[in-house]
């Protein structure tokens, strides 16, 4: 099956009715041919325009649009819906940027990472290098582990991969990670073939399930566990988006008197929303406080002015305010994930323990296109610690490289740190573990 598909984003009135229209034209674009194929391209001038005027870190790119021209960006070329869906992806992808892709795909479309990703790989020095193994996936499970390298994806050197993935060209670093990270999700319809050279030098060769077709069990959006010191560990599990998330933070934290708190983040690739993270935030704090800062750069861009304001959180009963909190993160810490953790260090005093998050850049919005009313996901805000340093460039207090510190015991080494945090602050509140 080929078929156009809503991914795992919510979907929207507009997608569904396309759906039921012909893979993505409404009702009342029942044109001929010549018509139809113009209006396909005028949504693809119009996605390039939308770059141009709404992406808020064009500033990476010295303020020029690095779609027009890009491997795959060819207006012209547009004959077909699946041709603008194509154009749609390579444009983004052109942006080296996480946190702006298409709302639908096909079955054969690039990933997503990090939420269909189970390897952070970084570029260093020209090699590919495994940062991180995500906890329960297909590669976990077959024993890859951080500090391997990354040598070929389906037969091919990852160079050659890399260069053969459309937004192109992919020059500096930071850029070729971006590319060996898609390139490792591979197509969502099949398993993918890699290999990887490990820290001993040996060459492995894995074939490894597509996390798009790997059913998972979900325990719900968040869970907690109550040590016998009495500190509590909430574990959210890529829950912040959804609309049973505040019940559930009700229900773990009901009846509780913990004596510290870890939150681990390290399953919130996909993100979320601020209302969601104010409800479990809101019960760490005693006053209302900031706890990020959004602007829009498109605005100063046209008129010269900034437009840049504080978010705040409020309190919430039965409050938990003054109780030591450290926050677990990861590479699969991203976008809403990203604000909780900066949100809990800002406004509640927490230390983030852990590797850096995945840098998703932003506040995504849902851009329609004016003739398929295809939704085009783009960062159109920017995002801010309330120190005014970008969430993407927030450091964990506590850097733990590795996760597993053996891999016979697979200690989790982000657990041991966070917890060794609030148990000290515990024992020393007067010092270090309340707000002014």
């Amino acid at each position: 099956m080929n078929g156009l598909s809503v991914g795992s984003q919510r979907k929207r009135g507009v997608i569904a009715a396309f759906l039921l229209c012909g893979f993505g034209l409404s009702p009342a674009f029942a044109l001929d041919s010549a018509e139809e194929t113009a209006a396909l391209r005028a949504d693809a001038e119009w996605l390039l325009d939308q770059i141009e005027t709404h992406y808020a870190y064009l500033d990476r790119f010295d303020g020029v649009n690095p779609a027009r021209g890009a491997l795959g960006v060819d207006v012209n070329a547009i004959e077909t819906r699946l041709d603008l869906l194509t154009f749609g992806e390579c444009a983004l992808n052109a942006l080296k940027d996480h946190h702006a892709f298409m709302g639908l795909s096909t079955d054969r479309s690039p990933g997503l990472a990090p939420s269909h990703s189970d390897l952070w790989i970084d570029e260093v020095d020209g090699e590919y290098l495994i940062a991180e193994v995500r906890a329960g996936s297909p590669a976990q499970r077959a024993g890859v582990r951080p500090g391997w390298r990354l040598i070929s994806v389906q037969g091919e050197p990852v160079d050659a991969a890399i260069d053969q993935l459309c937004g192109a060209p992919y020059v500096t670093a930071e850029e070729r990670g971006f590319a060996a990270r898609m390139v490792a999700v591979g197509p969502r319809d099949r398993a993918r073939q890699l290999g990887f050279e490990s820290r001993a030098g040996e060459r492995v060769d894995l074939e490894l399930a597509s996390l798009y077709q790997e059913s998972r069990p979900w325990p719900g959006p968040i869970t907690a566990d109550t040590l016998d010191d009495g500190v509590l560990v909430l574990t959210a599990h890529n829950g912040l988006l959804e609309d049973g998330w505040r019940a559930a933070v009700d229900r773990v934290l009901a009846d509780v008197s913990p004596t510290g708190v870890v939150l681990d983040l390290r399953d919130t690739p996909g993100g979320g929303n601020t209302l969601n993270a104010r409800a479990l935030l809101g019960r760490f704090v005693s006053e209302q406080t900031g706890y990020q800062r959004h602007s829009v750069p498109s605005i100063e861009r046209r008129t010269g002015v900034r437009r840049a304001w504080l978010e705040e959180v409020a309190p919430l009963e039965p409050s938990l305010a003054g109780v030591p909190v450290a926050v677990i993160v990861g590479r699969w810490t991203g976008s809403m994930g990203e604000g909780t953790a900066i949100g809990f260090q800002a406004a509640a005093d927490a230390t983030i323990v852990g590797t850096q998050m995945a840098q998703l850049r932003g506040a995504i919005t849902d851009l329609v296109m004016p003739n398929t009313g295809w939704v085009v996901k783009l960062p159109t805000e920017a995002l801010f610690h309330v120190d005014r340093t970008p969430r993407e460039d927030v450091v964990p207090d506590i850097l733990v490289p590795d996760v597993e510190a053996n891999p016979e015991t697979r200690a989790d080494r982000g657990v041991d740190a966070a917890l060794a945090d609030v148990r000290r602050r515990a024992r020393t509140p007067s010092s270090d573990s309340t707000r002014e």
